[in-house]
């Protein structure tokens, strides 16, 4: 006598169910995670870009770093860039104050909650280095440190926000 099989029984249909559930509930986990990772490596990015960018801005006004100009702990800044419509353009002074308020409002549009540093010191002071031959100065008097600061609410553990730090030390 063969037994004819009619169809699958309502208990191997939930357990095929039940697997799949399984499966699609860890996919969805892993698609979670992926996006927080990935909105975290945007902003990490950011930091670095504009890191390089306020860095480029302060080689190309060594006056302006080694007057003072860039140093800050408090960034961001507000105000207005100063007009140097005039025939004798800008000073070093105001090219610092306009590099500082341009970066300071990128760092308000790209970084969620951002504060800054910038604190740069000189490798010897200006006496001494006057007193080297020209021929032997050092071409970089001094490095900078600039650090940055930002909230990221995708790496947020227990629902609190995770601060996250860039840092970096150059020569301008």
């Amino acid at each position: 006598m063969r037994e004819r099989q009619q169809g699958m029984s309502l208990i191997e249909v939930l357990v095929a169910v039940l697997v799949f559930s399984i499966g699609l509930i860890g996919l969805a986990g892993m698609l979670i995670i992926a996006a927080q990772a990935n909105r975290a490596a945007y902003l990490r990015t950011q930091a670095s870009f504009l890191a390089q960018a306020m860095a480029d801005r302060m080689r190309a006004n060594l006056a302006g770093v080694w007057g003072g100009g860039y140093d800050s702990s408090s960034y961001p800044i507000a105000g207005t860039p100063p007009d140097c419509a005039s025939a004798g353009g800008c000073s070093p002074a105001q090219v610092a104050r306009r590099d500082r308020l341009h970066w300071s409002r990128q760092l308000a549009q790209f970084l969620p909650q951002a504060t800054a540093t910038i604190d740069c010191r000189p490798a010897v002071s200006g006496s001494a280095i006057a007193a080297i031959p020209s021929i032997l100065r050092p071409p970089y008097p001094g490095t900078c440190s600039l650090t940055l600061t930002w909230v990221e609410h995708s790496l947020a553990r227990g629902g609190v926000p995770a601060p996250q730090t860039f840092a970096t030390v150059f020569q301008p």
